[in-house]
């Protein structure tokens, strides 16, 4: 358990890092993106003539035996999900790690929420849905947020977003922009977007590191899975298994862009190559 000091201090420098994302992210077209059309509802009233018929509860207008409808008002404030993968693939980095590079860009949006009055909460995830934190306004919930990612520890190593993205379904009750943060090395978890996406804006967010799509030359070495634990042998020399390897990748990534894009599903790529305001705003001018 890390220490109070230490926990302040690491969410204080998240903060001082995350600063200038923050404020390079175009905060108008983000309201605009993701903002409107989102309802919620509000009174059951008589029926008056022109109202829409199929705002008519039928339960209550049985009850009282005349004609009622619902009303509706439409939510001035968003409700915004941070999810976070924590599963050990995630440790893997060359200049920072996935998790690292995972939580600033996490922060990011967590402060970008709040500058613009949002409502905003988190879930950490593994091979389940470990944690989570329902949404809520203010500087207060958003740090005490930050401070349970920091001081988290995965209860596994290992990696099941179709679970974990089955149970935020259960969990999720109000209409919500949920932003969900991952290496997304796992195998295929199209179908519980298929649902989630009937009632919430997703975004999928790939962290990915420069080094991943290459394998240094060193002979003869074992190459461990880093969720599993198993080891193979293999020859990073030999140039077949480099072409085979960066195939695999390639069409493992290839193959997840197509089914979200059938399913209009947005999947924004991130990386140490440049920093996330710069390719967050390049993502709000493409979808606008």
């Amino acid at each position: 358990m890390t220490e109070l000091s230490e926990l302040l201090k690491q969410v204080k420098n998240l903060e001082i890092k995350t600063k200038n994302l923050v404020e390079g992210m175009d905060s108008g077209a983000y309201r605009s993106r993701f903002r409107g059309g989102g309802i919620e509802f509000s009174e059951v009233r008589e029926y008056a003539a022109g109202d829409d018929a199929r705002r008519i509860d039928w339960n209550v207008s049985a009850r009282y035996n005349d004609l009622f409808v619902k009303e509706f008002v439409e939510e001035k404030e968003l409700n915004v999900y941070v999810i976070i993968d924590l599963s050990a693939s995630n440790d893997f980095g060359f200049i920072k790690s996935k998790k690292e590079l995972g939580f600033e860009v996490a922060s990011s949006l967590m402060f970008s929420t709040l500058k613009n009055n949002d409502r905003v909460g988190m879930g950490l995830f593994t091979d389940t849905l470990e944690k989570f934190i329902p949404a809520k306004k203010g500087k207060k919930h958003m740090m005490e947020i930050l401070q349970n990612l920091i001081n988290y520890t995965p209860k596994s190593t290992k990696t099941d977003i179709l679970k974990s993205l089955s149970q935020l379904e259960t969990n999720l009750k109000r209409r919500s922009v949920v932003f969900i943060i991952s290496d997304f090395i796992s195998d295929s978890f199209v179908k519980p977007l298929k649902f989630l996406k009937f009632k919430h804006q997703i975004v999928l967010v790939n962290i990915s590191d420069i080094k991943e799509n290459e394998i240094p030359e060193m002979g003869h070495a074992y190459l461990e899975d880093a969720e599993s634990g198993e080891q193979i042998l293999v020859n990073t020399s030999d140039k077949k298994f480099q072409e085979q390897y960066s195939i695999l990748l390639k069409n493992n990534k290839e193959k997840n862009e197509y089914e979200l894009k059938k399913l209009g599903i947005d999947f924004l790529n991130i990386s140490n190559e440049e920093p996330f305001d710069i390719t967050f705003n390049r993502y709000i001018r493409k979808r606008k």
